[in-house]
């Protein structure tokens, strides 16, 4: 039995025996709690995330490292929306079936709860450590839960999951759509994206927000548009997807392939860690981001989370849509990114081809600094400032050896490393509930009578 297979056996463990229904949990457990959040205050979600787009930072905030909340909104973005939004939608599909794209929407619409508590705690316990703003889960963990071991074992699985494993699924990706757009060798481009973060890195926390609200916006939108013509053009066959879609989310029909179990529970377990991997509710990434923001109250930046959640839905569901009205999803000889590439390709030729492999470069490249900067906070928790430095240099070694190992192992490891993650994550914003159900209380209260 090779790595690949043992690595397959423990996620199916791992994912479909516990934390695809810790999570569902979770997420459902939030959404009760908090009385439907994402549904009711949607549009204040939508309020707070854009309309600081144009407001300019406090005086005595502007030389810091504290940002807007539209700048730690992307910051978020740039590191959710990546190769989970174009290959990880494919690997989905092509794993879990259609019925795979119900269960990360179900996950997206869940995980809106989850994310807000995340950034809630994010925003009580963040501290300034070495000049720099930082939070997230360790530090919400170690103070909220006072657990120095449990924080510390959250900080490794993060320096693992995203600054080491994370970064090369990202790259991996990349490399894949530069050799499918411009005949690109594996070496070349693993010298190019490695050094083109490297750029950016040694700029700290600072240089990636600012790149983050330039380029986030524009990534987002042009890909948009590149689905909405394919809608267009296959307008005919969008009833019969999304019947596809509804039937086999929920078919108890025995899966193909001889694989054990139906339908339905491949759609879940492929929807569901792809979701979390795309949307990362849940995973205690993306708390690391909101914890730079300067808000008047620690509510505000959780409906900012859960508005990042629905631009990644989107995109998710812009992707799924150009595979499934394409039928490109049904070539077994396709994998990961190829299998989205087939589908530009299959409507607007070589070109379009060049343009995902651009999209994918954009959207990967900004994940990678953004899960960069989630590693350093951690490192920074764990170490003295000078282990920054070595952390950079092994962050851009696994991204050039990236280029040369097989995908479908990369998805593996990083399933793997987003499952352990989780746990003690999870641990947290559970026992923690009451105290975000409290700030989230008196943020209603403060609506009443504040201007916020």
């Amino acid at each position: 039995m090779d790595l690949l297979q043992i690595v397959k056996g423990f996620n199916e463990i791992l994912w479909n025996s516990f934390l695809m229904y810790v999570l569902l949990g979770v997420g459902i457990f939030y959404t009760l709690y908090l009385g439907f959040p994402q549904i009711r205050h949607f549009g204040l979600a939508m309020k707070y995330s854009f309309g600081s787009i144009f407001k300019k930072r406090e005086k005595d905030t502007a030389d810091s490292d504290q940002v807007n909340s539209f700048q730690a909104l992307a910051t978020a973005v740039a590191a959710q929306v990546g190769t989970g939004n174009i290959a990880g939608v494919a690997t989905a599909i092509a794993m879990g079936g259609t019925g795979a794209v119900f269960w990360m929407w179900i996950s997206a619409l869940l995980g809106m709860g989850t994310i807000f508590s995340e950034a809630v705690l994010a925003q009580e316990y963040r501290e300034v450590r070495d000049g720099q703003v930082v939070g997230g889960p360790a530090y919400y963990i170690h103070r909220g839960l006072k657990s120095k071991k449990l924080a510390a074992f959250f900080s490794i699985a993060v320096i693992i999951a995203l600054g080491f494993i994370g970064c090369m699924v990202q790259a991996n990706s990349i490399s894949i759509g530069l050799t499918s757009a411009f005949g690109m060798k594996d070496w070349t481009s693993g010298l190019l994206i490695a050094a083109l973060v490297a750029i950016v890195i040694v700029g700290g926390q600072k240089r990636v927000t600012t790149i983050a609200e330039l380029v986030v916006p524009f990534m987002a939108v042009a890909y948009i548009l590149g689905a909405i013509i394919i809608l267009f053009i296959y307008s005919d066959q969008i009833q019969h997807v999304f019947l596809s879609i509804f039937e086999e989310a929920f078919s108890t029909e025995a899966a193909a392939g001889g694989a054990a179990g139906t339908v339905m529970k491949y759609a879940i377990r492929y929807g569901i860690s792809r979701g979390l991997f795309s949307n990362e509710a849940g995973m205690g990434s993306t708390p690391h981001a909101h914890a730079l923001a300067n808000v008047k109250d620690p509510s505000i930046q959780g409906f900012v989370a859960m508005s990042g959640v629905f631009v990644d839905l989107l995109i998710c569901s812009a992707t799924a849509f150009i595979i499934l009205l394409t039928g490109v999803h049904d070539d077994t000889g396709l994998i990961s990114v190829q299998i989205t590439q087939k589908a530009f390709e299959q409507t607007f030729g070589h070109g379009g081809v060049v343009f995902l492999a651009v999209s994918l470069l954009i959207f990967a490249f900004t994940t990678i600094i953004g899960w960069y900067v989630f590693g350093e906070m951690n490192i920074r928790y764990l170490f003295p400032k000078k282990a920054v430095y070595v952390f950079r240099g092994i962050v851009i070694c696994c991204i050039f050896s990236a280029t040369i190992f097989r995908a479908d192992l990369i998805w593996e490891l990083a399933d793997t490393f987003n499952g352990i993650m989780v746990i003690p994550n999870v641990i947290a914003i559970i026992i923690l509930a009451p105290q975000v159900k409290k700030i989230y209380k008196r943020f209603l209260q403060r609506r009443k009578t504040e201007s916020l």
